[in-house]
């Protein structure tokens, strides 16, 4: 009853399904870990639930939406107290720029062994698409004469960035209503593929490339590739649709070539 009254609320904050679907994965994981009901969550078993083996970036999201789940049951007066206030919160270790290499991204195009594949990489190094995005991305999405994507990404939000030539190329093959990768099998309950279904075809061209990566490592080869070629920063942010710079700096990476670039910019002053 608590989930179901805590999921309308979600809803009525404007977060997406996506967002919803995992905080409630999280807290129906941890009620069955700790073999108890939400009045009767204490302490001791998030701690016991966070104390498991897991990276330290799991468990600071776990912990989050632990913290929203019970920050709710107070606030709604389902309960008195939040038992999360008692608990450590897990520190979020600082992320480094992951990206693709080129020969890397060179390889993983090769080893794309369907069409639906070669694109949903194309999507994510080109176009910086989260796999999510590149999931449920349709026709309609794509204004034909700009060539601009409108893209709803994560909280719901809406952007509208400018796709490279080869995405635009790219869009022909497929049709101009409808989702490009409609869900297999009349009996599937969504009508696009799934975005594990994405993550997964990128992971394993990946393995035939013959390198270990993570699809979202085409996102930081997108952000780098752009500083890289001197694009600004503040487009940067705008074009990976960051609400603060620190975040864009997480995805883009920079190489030796431009820290020597940028010292030999350098001039002793006159007489020196």
């Amino acid at each position: 009853m608590e989930l179901d009254k805590w999921t309308v609320w979600m809803k009525a904050q404007g977060l997406s399904s996506r967002t919803i679907g995992e905080r409630l994965n999280t807290i129906r994981h941890l009620l069955t870990h700790a073999s108890t009901d939400p009045l009767a969550l204490t302490p001791e078993h998030i701690q016991a639930y966070l104390a498991r083996d897991m990276s330290a970036s799991t468990r600071a999201t776990y912990h989050a939406s632990i913290r929203a789940f019970t920050a709710w049951m107070q606030r709604t007066g389902i309960r008195e107290d939040n038992p999360s206030d008692q608990t450590p919160r897990p520190k979020r270790p600082k992320s480094r720029p992951r990206p693709v290499e080129g020969t890397q991204l060179a390889a993983l195009l090769v080893a794309a062994n369907r069409k639906r594949t070669l694109t949903y990489i194309l999507l994510g190094a080109m176009a910086g698409l989260r796999v999510h995005e590149i999931a449920k991305i349709r026709g309609e999405d794509i204004d034909p004469y700009t060539g601009v994507l409108t893209v709803v990404g994560k909280g719901g939000k809406v952007a509208a960035i400018p796709l490279h030539e080869r995405l635009i190329q790219e869009a022909k093959d497929y049709p101009t209503h409808g989702y490009w990768f409609p869900a297999y099998g009349k009996q599937s309950a969504r009508p696009h593929i799934a975005s594990h279904a994405v993550s997964a075809a990128i992971s394993k061209a990946m393995e035939r490339a013959g390198f270990t990566g993570k699809p979202h490592q085409l996102r930081h080869f997108y952000g780098t590739e752009l500083v890289r070629a001197g694009v600004n920063l503040r487009i940067v942010q705008t074009l990976m649709r960051h609400e603060s710079p620190a975040t864009t700096a997480i995805y883009t990476r920079v190489d030796v070539d431009q820290m020597r670039d940028g010292i030999a910019l350098l001039a002793l002053p006159k007489g020196a």
